[in-house]
């Protein structure tokens, strides 16, 4: 295995704003292994909107920032007995977009045969978030597939043509769920569909609330996934039924506003403002959702879907694109 440089490239902000404060670099300090900690020399990195807000200053961290949440690669170095060089892992954890990245062992997951490195590192951020999600926040259990298809509560999933909202939608699907995805165009209601949403509403050009209320002969739906914010949090509202949960996890249109509490009350509705770190808080609640999530993909039920892999250097492109919605389904750096 090559030796370890001192010096590594990688992407830095020591500012916040647009996308054109990501700076590629090629001096960046390589990070020095703490005890229980391994080094991976990262193969590919996965950028999400979290990325977009740390670097916009909607989320505060200190500056200067190597941004990045997700990666695999191989050990290069170990200072643990969980891992040695040269194993294959995917990883959640900070300082992703460089070419080397150190880390808690217990944050890393052996890749196994049968998964490529780049489908791992697509499917760690996005693919924990809707599975945890999916048991955490929605209540569907282990087993509850068992009952059928189409047994399960009625869910509408914002976005279901992106990264999050695709893996939550086939999720549901696979667990039971009766599931309407909305997406903006037709382009992206067929990718919705594609995911295996029973029905799909294209946002741009129909009324959500009349469409939902028809589907589900004005019941409304029992959970929604809402990762849009802003842009949907009032219509939120009025599709969902009675003792509804409502689970907002991200604001792509922008924060939405603040929420009035008796605003829940006319349907007992529970809001939910989950992150995916909380329900991975100890390495048995880690170990136990990958594992789950590899056998899901493994056996088949979760396709992991890239919509493209830039050069870590075009960092700027993939973040406009994102923030542009011109992307479906995962995007990926190569280091």
């Amino acid at each position: 295995m090559a030796p370890i440089p001192t010096t590594m490239s990688g992407v830095l902000i020591e500012k916040n704003g647009g996308p054109e404060v990501l700076q590629w670099r090629t001096d960046l300090p390589v990070p020095k292994l703490q005890d229980g900690e391994i080094l991976i020399r990262n193969e590919f990195v996965g950028v999400n909107y979290i990325d977009t807000y740390f670097r916009t200053g909607l989320y505060k961290a200190a500056l200067p920032l190597v941004l990045g949440r997700e990666g695999a690669g191989t050990v290069v170095a170990s200072a643990t007995d969980e891992f040695k060089p040269g194993d294959r892992v995917a990883y959640t954890g900070e300082r992703a977009y460089a070419e080397l990245t150190s880390l808690a062992a217990d944050k890393a997951a052996a890749i196994p045969a049968g998964i490529t490195t780049e489908t791992a590192a697509a499917s760690m951020l996005q693919g924990l978030t809707a599975l945890t999600f999916v048991r955490e926040a929605a209540g569907i259990k282990r087993g509850d597939e068992d009952k059928g298809p189409g047994s399960g509560p009625w869910v509408l999933v914002h976005a279901a043509a992106g990264g999050t909202g695709g893996l939550l939608v086939q999720l549901l699907t696979v667990l039971g769920a009766k599931v309407i995805g909305t997406a903006g165009g037709p382009e992206k209601c067929e990718t919705a569909a594609k995911n295996g949403a029973q029905y799909v509403i294209d946002s741009r050009n129909e009324d959500a609330v009349a469409r939902v209320a028809e589907i589900t002969s004005g019941k409304g739906v029992d959970v929604i996934f809402d990762g849009v914010g802003k842009a949907t949090i009032d219509s939120d509202f009025d599709m969902i039924a009675r003792k509804g949960t409502l689970v907002i996890f991200g604001n792509a249109s922008g924060s939405p506003p603040p929420i009035e509490l008796a605003r829940l009350s006319a349907k007992n509705i529970k809001l939910m403002r989950p992150v995916l770190f909380s329900y991975l808080a100890t390495k048995e609640e880690r170990q136990e959702y990958t594992k789950e999530l590899f056998e899901l993909i493994l056996a088949g039920k979760v396709d992991i879907k890239v919509h493209d892999v830039y050069p870590l250097k075009e960092i700027a492109r993939a973040h406009s694109d994102l923030e542009g919605r011109k992307t479906t389904g995962k995007v990926l750096l190569r280091v």
